[in-house]
């Protein structure tokens, strides 16, 4: 069983009991949220229920903690012009653990 849910304008595939990173959400550890945006639903491979445009299930997922990406290096540089510039970034992701699908 799974199902293609939006969260905050990207789709993921999701299972029962499945550990997902999505962008940061304003959650507490340990929070229950609700996902209501799918777009499909199938209970095994060779059946699908595909939303116009959303279905009317619901992802129920529990907030396990919230995290940060490998930084990136972003390096700026013109020759011979003594111009140099480096930044670092680190997106910052929430870790959710999907309960159950409705």
């Amino acid at each position: 069983m799974f199902a293609i849910v939006d969260i905050k304008g990207v789709q993921y595939k999701v299972t029962e009991n499945q550990k997902l990173f999505i962008p940061k959400i304003k959650a507490e550890s340990g929070d229950k949220i609700t996902f209501d945006k799918v777009l499909m639903f199938s209970n095994d491979d060779k059946s699908f229920d595909i939303g116009t445009p959303v279905l009317t299930k619901k992802v129920e997922a529990t907030v396990v903690d919230h995290v940060k990406d490998d930084k990136v290096i972003v390096f700026k540089k013109k020759r011979r012009k003594g111009y140099k510039v480096k930044k670092g970034h680190r997106q910052q992701y929430t870790q959710v653990t999907i309960d159950k699908i409705n």
